[in-house]
């Protein structure tokens, strides 16, 4: 059963994004870019699609990045892709999303952003752990999880943005 397929933003977008966060990787940016890779399953038997960190990052205890992922990802209906901390990170640095579990849903792919997956993160290190984070290391992982919804649902609204786009709608 396929619920859904990823896909790089363009080179745009990823360069919009990219640059509020590191303003200084303004002669780097296409080549972080170029050495992004679709998220992928580890084994036949992960859950778990790995998405990679673009560049090296360092981030000592207690500080926060956001970082967007060039990713967006197709989803079909009736599913959500859900994305978590990777346990080694987790057990390592206390590494969390800063959101607990991303939750990215099928109509995110049409928003204005082009449904860039972004994670925002934290090193939570409670031992004064630097956390480095080497380019094409996987940092968070997304699974692909089916949900239903009530009988009397009738929502029509779609979305336009994308964190906190859905408030008061």
């Amino acid at each position: 059963m396929k619920a859904g397929r990823f896909e790089k933003v363009t080179l745009e977008q990823f360069e919009h994004d990219w640059l509020k966060q590191f303003p200084k990787d303004q002669e780097r940016v296409k080549e972080i870019y170029d050495g992004i890779a679709l998220p992928k399953r580890a084994t036949k038997g992960s859950a778990g699609y790995d998405f990679i960190i673009p560049r090296d990052l360092v981030l000592g205890p207690k500080e926060t990045v956001l970082i967007p992922t060039g990713i967006r990802a197709k989803i079909e209906d009736g599913y959500v892709l859900v994305l978590f901390p990777r346990s080694s990170l987790g057990f390592r640095y206390r590494m969390q999303l800063d959101n607990t579990a991303g939750i990215i849903d099928a109509d995110y792919y049409e928003a204005d952003n082009q449904g860039h997956i972004m994670c925002k993160i934290t090193n939570d290190s409670q031992t004064d752990k630097v956390m480095e984070l080497k380019a094409g290391q996987g940092f968070v992982q997304g699974i692909f999880l089916q949900f239903g919804t009530t009988e009397d649902d009738d929502v029509q609204t779609q979305r336009t943005g994308g964190f906190g786009s859905t408030d008061g709608k």
